[in-house]
C-alpha cells in the first residue's frame, strides 16, 4: 500500500484530535468570559516531521495570556483588583501555594480571608471581629473601621509576580501554578518597581475577547469538517487499494 496514504491518514487523524483539543482550550475562554480574573489560553502546536508516519501537527502546550483586564466598580469592602503585574497567592488544599487573579474574597466562619473555592489568602495580618469596614491602599495595606468610626492598620497583602507568567500551569478553579517555565515566584509590595496596584471596591473582568473566540470556534469548525472529509476519503481509498490487490 503506498506509504503516501498511509501518511495523508495519520496527518488527517491527527489534525482532528489537534482540532479537538483546540477546541477545549476555546470552550473554557468562552465559558469563563464573565469569570472574574479570568486568563484566556492559547493552543501552541508543533510540526512533526520524521520516520514514524506522525507527520502533521501536534498541540505541544497551552500557554496563559496574562495581559490586564477591565476594572469594575464593587459595592463589597473584599472585592480587590490587580492593576498592573502580580498575583495574589492562595494555600490550597494540599498546602501548596497558587497564585489567581480573582479578588474576590470574604470572611470564612474563622474569619479568614478566602477566596470562592475556600483557599485562604496568603497575607501578614486578621480581621478583628469588630470591624464594620475593611479597606485595601494601593500598597497592600488593609485598614480597619470600628463601630466607633476608628480606624487602623491590621496587616498588609504582597503580590508575586513570575519572570514568565505565560508558563504557569493551570490548577482549575481559577488559580494557577509554578512551573520551571514560569520561574520562581517573587514576592514583593504593590505599587514598587514591576509590581503592579491594588484597587479596594474594584473587580478584574476576564480578558478574554469574545469576539475573537466566537471567530475561532467558527474556524475550528471548518477546520474539522475539512480534516474529516479528508480522513473519510483516504479511508475509501485505502480500502479500494486492499480491495484491487485481493482481486
Amino acid at each position: 500500500m503506498p506509504y503516501s496514504l498511509l501518511g495523508a491518514l495519520n496527518i488527517s487523524k491527527q489534525d482532528l484530535l489537534n482540532r479537538l483539543r483546540d477546541l477545549d482550550v476555546t470552550s473554557s475562554n468562552l465559558a469563563n468570559v464573565n469569570t472574574a480574573g479570568y486568563k484566556a489560553n492559547r493552543s501552541n502546536f508543533q510540526e512533526m516531521l520524521n520516520q514514524q508516519l506522525e507527520e502533521g501537527m501536534r498541540l505541544a502546550a497551552t500557554q496563559l495570556l496574562p495581559m490586564q483586564g477591565s476594572l469594575r466598580s464593587s459595592d463589597k469592602p473584599l472585592d480587590w483588583a490587580i492593576q498592573g503585574e502580580g498575583f495574589f497567592s492562595v494555600t490550597l488544599p494540599n498546602g501548596d501555594t497558587g497564585y489567581t487573579r480573582d479578588g474576590q474574597f470574604m470572611l470564612d466562619a474563622e474569619r479568614n480571608l478566602v477566596n470562592a473555592n475556600g483557599y485562604p489568602l496568603v497575607w501578614e495580618g486578621e480581621i478583628p471581629e469588630d470591624a464594620t469596614d475593611i479597606i485595601i491602599r494601593s500598597n497592600g495595606t488593609v485598614t480597619a473601621l470600628n463601630a466607633d468610626g476608628e480606624s487602623a492598620d491590621i496587616g498588609a497583602v504582597q503580590l508575586a509576580r513570575f519572570p514568565n507568567p505565560s508558563g504557569l500551569t493551570s490548577y482549575g478553579d481559577n488559580v494557577w501554578l509554578e512551573s520551571d517555565a514560569s520561574g520562581a515566584a517573587q514576592a514583593g509590595e504593590p505599587g514598587t518597581e514591576n509590581f503592579g496596584v491594588i484597587a479596594s471596591h474594584k473587580v478584574e473582568e476576564s480578558n478574554v475577547d469574545l469576539a475573537q473566540e466566537l471567530t475561532r470556534l467558527m474556524t475550528l469548525q471548518r477546520s474539522f469538517s475539512m480534516s474529516l472529509a479528508a480522513f473519510q476519503q483516504t479511508d475509501a481509498m485505502i480500502s479500494q487499494a486492499i480491495n484491487l490487490r485481493k482481486a
